[in-house]
């Protein structure tokens, strides 16, 4: 049985008759997980001035630091913005339910959500993050609007269509450039110029990211918008057909869907780690990158399958539970990761930049990782949303969501799996 935890109203919406809400702990662990995989990306944005550069990093040329990169990009670059990506379209339907509990009009409900996050993702990606992805998902939000309409069934054969043609483009412009001897570029002057903002003061970093916003906001347009738009409509298609939350009815496709994905998945995924590492800036890298738009979807999946099938065992559970926290409040613990990896990197703070080994900056996700969920589980206890969910969930609704938890914490309802999961209410 998936556990639950019940709630009579919808927060912020008013008293209602409407069906009790429900939050699912699976959603919530797997988007906690995600947030693990988003880190483990993000840092290297922050940590090495060569990153996504068309060269390695010299100074750390070692068969240690490659492995540590391999390794890195093998089980999570490319994998988990997919995730995350898929988790905001399963939510978009949670968001549907919200607005139908609540008799709100839909349309202007999600018109106001993804002009909060747009409201949210425009700073923090001049100021904080020139990478961030939620004026992308602001955006790409407006289509999905759009095609709420659509069936199950089409939304996932729209979505693979994307995928293939995504994939297919990157392929052949890859051999394209192959087949005219392209050769490996030089890096040129950006990692220098990164590695003068973010070791001098705050104004220089901050100079930086809003330089590089409006062109970096191009480049993930160009590079995850088909994917990530692909992702949004294969979660509006779970979110439709209530996969998480009933996960039982779908447990033959999803066993076929591990096994067919994972070792496919896998492979594109060696493919791509071994290009990124091996042959930055090539014609190779980019004939990688496109096999890998064609079967990250794959293992993205797998890592899907694997977390369900994982936080039903008594171990898994525990597991659940613990990430389950940190993804009720993934915006904002979203937005503290920039926080905090400018803080340790750039002028921000410590301007670590360039400073650490690639084994020592991974070292430093579990770190983070770990204190960010003792915080969530800390933060939740005493309000019913994390401060960025708030602010969105104020826009959203047009109103004043409550903000601290009720003395005691929220009361259970009834049903089965109310009493492990009754803190992590409906929002």
């Amino acid at each position: 049985m998936t556990r639950i935890s019940t709630e009579t109203a919808e927060p912020g919406g008013g008293p209602t008759a409407a069906p009790a809400a429900v939050r699912l702990l699976n959603v919530d662990a797997l988007r906690g997980f995600a947030l693990l995989g988003i880190l483990t990306v993000n840092i290297w944005a922050f940590a090495d001035p060569y990153y996504a550069q068309p060269a390695g990093n010299p100074a750390h040329d070692s068969p240690l630091d490659h492995a540590v990169r391999f390794v890195a990009t093998l089980f999570f670059e490319t994998k988990f913005y997919l995730l995350f990506s898929f988790l905001f379209g399963y939510s978009f339907t949670l968001q549907m339910a919200a607005a139908e509990r609540s008799s709100t009009a839909f349309r202007p409900r999600m018109l106001r959500r993804q002009a909060g996050l747009l409201a949210l993702g425009l700073p923090h990606g001049a100021l904080l993050f020139h990478g961030e992805i939620l004026t992308l998902y602001a955006l790409l939000g407006l289509i999905l609007l759009a095609c709420r309409g659509i069936s199950p069934r089409r939304a996932v054969r729209t979505a693979i269509a994307l995928i293939t043609v995504s994939g297919t483009l990157w392929l052949l412009l890859g051999l394209a450039v192959l087949a005219e001897g392209g050769t490996q570029a030089g890096p040129g002057s950006a990692p220098a110029e990164k590695l003068a903002a973010f070791t001098g003061d705050a104004g220089a970093t901050a100079a930086y990211h809003a330089g590089h916003f409006p062109e970096t906001f191009g480049l993930l347009a160009l590079i995850q918008g088909a994917s990530s738009l692909a992702m949004f409509l294969l979660g509006f298609a779970a979110g439709r057909v209530r996969l998480f939350a009933e996960p039982d009815a779908y447990r033959p496709l999803l066993r076929r869907l591990l096994v067919a994905g994972l070792p496919t998945g896998l492979a594109g995924a060696v493919f791509y780690a071994w290009a990124a590492v091996h042959r930055p800036g090539s014609a190779v890298e980019i004939v990688a990158f496109g096999a890998g738009q064609l079967t990250a979807p794959l293992l993205t999946a797998s890592y899907v399958v694997l977390g369900l099938a994982l936080f039903r065992t008594a171990g898994g559970g525990a597991v659940e539970r613990a990430l389950a926290p940190l993804g009720k409040v993934a915006l904002s613990a979203y937005l503290l990761q920039s926080i905090t990896l400018g803080a340790l990197f750039t002028g921000y703070g410590l301007g670590l930049v360039d400073r650490l080994s690639p084994l020592a900056v991974l070292g430093v996700v579990p770190v983070v990782f770990l204190a960010q969920l003792v915080l969530a589980r800390w933060w939740l206890r005493r309000h019913r949303y994390g401060p960025g969910e708030w602010l969105l969930r104020a826009v959203t609704v047009a109103g004043v969501p409550p903000w601290r938890e009720p003395p005691g914490g929220p009361a259970p309802g009834p049903g089965k799996g109310a009493g492990r999961g009754a803190r992590h209410r409906a929002g």
